[in-house]
């Protein structure tokens, strides 16, 4: 399952947030959304974790949940990557 994150800290790097995610489950890639010019985080991200149930167990606890100074917005992310998938 693909989870948006958002309102993440400019201090976080993606292993803090790899390592947050993976007290739930095994965590498959995660991406910091970062300003092409400036490299500098935009500060939301993506984290795919390849167990739908741990996934959305991580979504519930750390849905709200202070991470450096700033409550994490979780969820399960729609858009772009399902928009490729034919409806049946």
């Amino acid at each position: 399952m693909n989870i948006f994150v958002s309102n993440i800290s400019f201090k976080v790097r993606e292993n803090a947030l790899r390592e947050l995610f993976s007290q739930y489950g095994t965590v498959e890639r995660v991406k910091i959304v970062k300003d092409r010019e400036t490299q500098r985080s935009k500060g939301y991200g993506f984290v795919e974790m390849p167990n739908d149930e741990e996934a959305l167990k991580a979504i519930e606890a750390l849905n709200g949940y202070v991470h450096f100074e700033r409550p994490l917005i979780v969820s399960q992310a729609r858009g772009r990557e399902n928009s490729n998938q034919v409806s049946e």
